[in-house]
């Protein structure tokens, strides 16, 4: 059961990181993302703070899973 635990929070970890900075990418381009100024939006900003949140939950998700597969012995 921990083997398929671990596994699970590296494949969200994996998916977080492979996903998410393409999709910022393409929020980034949008022309939502920034004012007739060329100053960013709330629009690009809610955004970028969700992708941060998603990654540092990758991060966590990683460590979790290294810890857990070094306690294991």
């Amino acid at each position: 059961m921990a083997i398929l635990l671990i596994a699970l929070l590296l494949a969200n970890a994996v998916f977080n990181v492979v996903v998410w900075p393409t999709f910022f990418r393409r929020v980034a381009k949008d022309p939502r993302a920034k004012d007739a100024a060329g100053k960013p939006t709330k629009f690009l900003i809610v955004h970028a703070v969700l992708i941060g949140l998603a990654l540092l939950l990758a991060v966590a998700s990683a460590v979790g899973a290294v810890v857990a597969l070094l306690s294991r012995g």
